[in-house]
């Protein structure tokens, strides 16, 4: 058994407050419980808890030697004050957005910036997204925000999403820090660790404050009726000096982070951590003053202009008439019960009507020493969650949902690509969303751990698809088939991580040619399919570079890489489109392990690319290299009655012949090539594919010759749209040709105008509504051509007012004329 006897000595710093300082004594109390030997000491420190913990020194005695070991006062009060800096943060970021709701309201500001939403594709600030979300809910209902008649110049509002959600992360991340600390102990480093995300939670911490002083300034200047009221709340406001004390706090912050040096004792740190705990407290304080601003104005002079001093004569009773006239103010739902809330605790059972008093109780409720903050982040913790069925869902990352405006532009890409393909005897072929595993496995070199796995609920093992040629060569395999030109337009799935520009889930637009032809003529076509689909799309420039896997790799075999090590370092130089030589080569030397000389000969050729013909002739000329290897000989061969073909349609300055250009899937065995779009919308490569000669033979016992190409058609829409925006174009969702407006309460009578209008195969919509302006906003919102308008006039003299919504000239067409009228205005045959 460990001797007893032992003391321990320890001091807390007189710079502590007493919460620090007893959140700086209890992780001991933990540690000591932990061990099995030294109870007298524990009750020595419950004793101490059980006192006002004050800056001191102390003494435990008794304490197992064993015990002395896990003593370490300055690590404990770390993680103690850490983790009171931690519940306060928590505390705080929730108080803070509801108060920040408040002030929306009362400030009638334009609450679009809320309407944030995850994009999917990695790059929306999730905390901000999350932020905007619940603020939503605070506003669900609300008739006062997006009602404000003058824009303010201030961006505190427009901020919030931001700022608030960077408070969240940073706030977020001290927890994890803190939790993992507490758990496994603090070690060497820690606290250095530690002052890292402290110091990015002050600067966030101080952005909130100082964003939640402008809207104080905001809210006391312009939403406050009551000249009296604004000025005695504004004196107010002004004797704290928030700005200055938010600005001294911050400065006492950098000036502990510089004590910091790898040599400074614990105690810095500690102090470190005790000046974010001020400035904890003056934020807190600074977003009180907010919400007593918020609450007076929202309250109104009803409650606090006529009682701020009630022996004051010179305010007058409120007007009755007035009173009546009084609009009902509408909050949203959220902010609704959070006003109920605070007017219960504040203004009853005795109302406070004392502006001075008021802003003191308010002050204590929103500190979290006060018996009622508990209550109130409860309040506003529910308020939150129990909206969560009303919040709007999340977006798995790396997908996307489209707009109305967004579908119009893909509907008529569609259209295009469709037309293209049937031009070239393309059929159309669907197949499953996913295949069994083993048809995808062992197909795509690397790209394999992209491949997403089914659990296994219908028993048996499958995967969704990766692409759109894998299936096609299963089921040219499973047909028996010898000869196919097929083209499919459907969605591909891949485990991957989503950045601009890659998602998990997006369309392929694929055109393959399986059989026996003429040499080169199906690679031909295919790439011939591709440059008619970025012309006729109208994206702009573009470049398509192309190879030979062939030429490939015979060029790997000249260089000295071993047969094994082909397709791995095929796909690093595949990454030379994103990355310089010098960072693939230091991928293929280190991490894959080839010699340097031969990765440095590798540079030598990938760095070649030019006019077709005129590198084919370099690499054609007598003593290259190329000749002497038999692969890269037939892939100079079959390029060079590509390329003549190519020259005979005019396009070859669209083809780069490029010997960087690896493509990584293991299935190719000629051509390759991938379009580049060179535009100013950087999006990667735009389209790609080759010859694969052995896949379908994978699946039967025939081997069947192909060659495909696909079109990243979501990298094109990003073209696309981003294009109409650089042309100020309106992109029109509906195709809606003629607005049937019923002006007198008859629904029959716009159904059966607009029957006969769709059995005439024109596209309309019917509108029952007597106001004109209401139409006339309809028509002009959907870019509707042509009004058809029944009302009492109209319906007298047996005619429909039919109205051009271009130069809104219109003319009294009969009733029975009506449809060819439009036929003819619209250049349709009967």
């Amino acid at each position: 058994m460990a001797a007893a006897g032992r003391k321990f000595r320890f001091s807390i710093p007189d710079f502590l407050t007493p919460e620090e300082a007893r959140a700086s004594v209890i992780p001991l109390l933990n540690n000591l419980v932990l061990s099995s030997s030294s109870s007298a000491a524990c009750a020595q420190l419950v004793e101490i808890l059980n006192k006002d913990v004050v800056s001191a020194d102390y003494t435990l005695n008794d304490v197992a030697s064993d015990d002395l070991a896990v003593l370490d006062y300055s690590s404990a009060a770390i993680a103690g004050v850490s983790a009171l800096v931690d519940h306060r943060c928590s505390a705080l970021a929730s108080i803070a957005d509801a108060v920040a709701a408040l002030s929306c309201e009362a400030l009638r500001a334009d609450v679009s910036p809320f309407n944030l939403m995850d994009s999917g594709d990695g790059l929306s600030p999730k905390d901000a997204v999350a932020v905007a979300a619940n603020f939503r809910v605070f506003f669900n209902g609300s008739k006062l925000v997006n009602s404000g008649k003058k824009q303010f110049s201030d961006s505190s509002v427009a901020e919030i999403p931001l700022v608030h959600g960077s408070f969240w992360e940073f706030s977020r991340l001290l927890h994890s820090k803190t939790r993992v600390e507490l758990n496994s102990g603090f070690r060497a480093g820690s606290a250095k660790a530690m002052s890292t995300a402290l110091l990015s939670l002050a600067l966030s911490l101080s952005n909130l404050g100082d964003n939640s002083v402008r809207r104080t300034g905001l809210l006391v200047s312009s939403s406050i009726s009551d000249v009296e009221l604004s000025s005695r709340l504004s004196e107010m406001v002004a004797a704290k000096c928030l700005r200055v004390e938010l600005h001294s706090r911050m400065s006492e912050i950098l000036a502990a982070k510089c004590l910091l040096p790898e040599s400074s004792s614990q105690e810095h740190y500690l102090l470190f951590l005790h000046k974010l705990y001020e400035l904890l407290d003056v934020v807190r304080n600074i977003v009180s003053w907010e919400a007593i601003a918020a609450f007076v104005s929202l309250e109104g002079c009803e409650t606090f202009a006529d009682r701020i001093q009630p022996d004051n004569s010179s305010l007058s009773e409120p007007d009755k008439k007035s009173e009546k006239k009084r609009k009902v103010v509408v909050l949203g739902k959220g902010t609704t019960a959070i006003m109920q809330y605070i007017k219960g605790r504040l203004l009853c059972p005795t109302p406070k009507y004392d502006l001075e008093k008021c802003s003191q109780d308010f002050q204590s409720l929103l500190d979290p020493k006060g018996s009622g903050f508990d209550d109130l982040l409860a309040e506003v913790k529910e308020i939150v969650e129990s909206n969560e069925n009303r919040r709007l869902p999340k977006l798995p990352k790396g997908t996307r949902d489209f707009s109305k405006e967004q579908m119009a532009i893909r509907e008529k890409a569609f259209a295009i690509i469709v037309e293209v393909f049937k031009r070239h005897g393309g059929m159309a072929l669907h197949t499953p969303v996913f295949e069994l595993k083993e048809v995808v496995t062992g197909k795509y070199g690397e790209d394999s751990k992209l491949i997403y796995d089914l659990a296994d609920q219908g028993g048996e093992l499958c995967s969704l698809r990766y692409d759109l040629t894998v299936p096609f060569a299963r089921y040219v395999a499973m047909n028996g088939l010898t000869s196919f030109k097929r083209y499919q337009i459907a969605q591909v799935y891949r485990r991957d991580n989503p950045s601009k520009g890659r998602y998990r889930e997006f369309y392929q637009c694929d055109f393959d040619i399986a059989g026996q032809f003429e040499k080169m003529g199906p690679d031909f076509e295919v790439i011939k399919i591709l440059t008619e689909l970025l012309d006729e799309l109208g994206i702009g420039d573009y470049e398509v570079k192309l190879n030979h896997r062939k030429l490939l790799d015979g060029m790997l075999v000249i260089c000295g890489v071993p047969q094994e090590k082909f397709r791995t370092i095929c796909s690093s130089i595949d990454k030379l489109d994103k990355q310089s030589f010098e960072q693939v080569k230091r991928e293929m030397v280190e991490e894959k392990g080839l010699a340097e000389e031969t990765a440095d000969k590798i540079g030598s050729f990938v760095k070649q690319r030019g006019s077709p013909m005129e590198l084919l002739s370099q690499l054609k000329q007598e003593g290259s290299e190329f000749l002497s290897n038999g692969e890269s000989n037939l892939a100079l061969n079959e390029l060079e009655i590509l390329f003549k073909a190519l020259q005979k349609t005019k396009f070859i300055n669209k083809v780069v012949f490029d010997l960087s250009l690896a493509r990584g899937l293991d299935y190719y065995t000629g051509v390759i090539f991938e379009a580049v779009f060179k535009g100013g919308t950087q999006v990667g490569s735009i389209a790609a594919g080759g010859r694969y000669d052995n896949l379908i033979g994978m699946f039967g016992r025939k081997q069947v010759p192909s060659v495909g190409v696909s079109l990243g058609i979501e990298r094109v829409f990003v073209i696309m749209e981003q294009l109409q925006k650089d042309k100020n174009q309106e992109i029109r969702a509906t195709e809606i040709q003629v607005l049937v407006s019923i002006l007198v309460d008859d629904l029959s009578l716009g159904t059966e105008l607009a029957s006969e209008l769709w059995e005439a195969k024109l596209k309309a919509e019917f509108m029952v509504n007597k106001k004109l302006s209401k139409h006339v906003d309809r028509a002009k919102g959907s870019k509707i051509p042509y009004m058809a308008i029944v009302g009492d006039y109209e319906l007298s003299k047996g005619v429909v007012k039919l109205k051009d919504t271009t130069d809104m000239t219109w003319e009294d067409v009969p009733r029975s004329k009506l449809v060819p009228a439009l036929q003819t205005r619209l250049g349709i045959s009967p």
